[in-house]
């Protein structure tokens, strides 16, 4: 037989995947449930495509596959498109996909995030305090701190992406 004829795909053999080193969820169970009242918390007044955006950008920084795989999907079935989740890594060359309003969140989340330099710059504060009210800009806070906490788990533990279902977890 030769290959013109043969139409059937060649299988392909993806790596393994990896163990979780530990399940912390549960063996720190009072833990989990307190970060998930304090994600459901952070959450509050902000809208959700903005929030799930934010957790990405944190994830991608972070490494977090877990994370990744779970806030990609939560993202798109809370209507998010599929470009601006994929250029969301190269934000600062694709601001023409996102608002002023995400742009000041994504920025803000880079500076909680990679403290690098011990602070976050006035600047990048003061753009994200310009778009967002007092009340809404500490909920965005909240909730890039409770994203970065929630990857801390996942990358030192190396849960394993990929199971996640949308909503899983609320």
């Amino acid at each position: 037989m030769n290959s013109a004829q043969n139409t059937s795909p060649e299988p392909v053999e993806y790596a393994a995947e990896h163990a979780p080193r530990l399940q912390w969820a549960k063996h720190a169970p009072e833990v989990y449930r307190a970060m998930i009242r304090l994600d459901s918390a952070a959450r509050n007044g902000l809208d959700p495509k903005l929030y799930e955006l934010v957790k990405i950008r944190a994830s991608q920084l972070n490494h977090c596959a877990f994370c990744l795989d779970m806030h990609t999907k939560d993202a798109l079935a809370a209507g998010e498109s599929v470009e601006r989740i994929v250029q969301l890594s190269a934000w600062e060359e694709s601001r023409h996909f996102y608002t002023e309003k995400e742009l000041a969140a994504i920025e803000l989340t880079e500076a909680v995030t990679v403290l690098t330099d011990g602070f976050v710059p006035d600047e990048v504060y003061d753009r994200a305090a310009k778009q967002f009210e007092e009340a809404e800009l500490a909920q965005l806070i909240a909730a890039i701190t409770v994203i970065n906490a929630w990857n801390r788990f996942g990358v030192t533990t190396r849960m394993a992406p990929g199971h996640y279902q949308p909503g899983q977890y609320k």
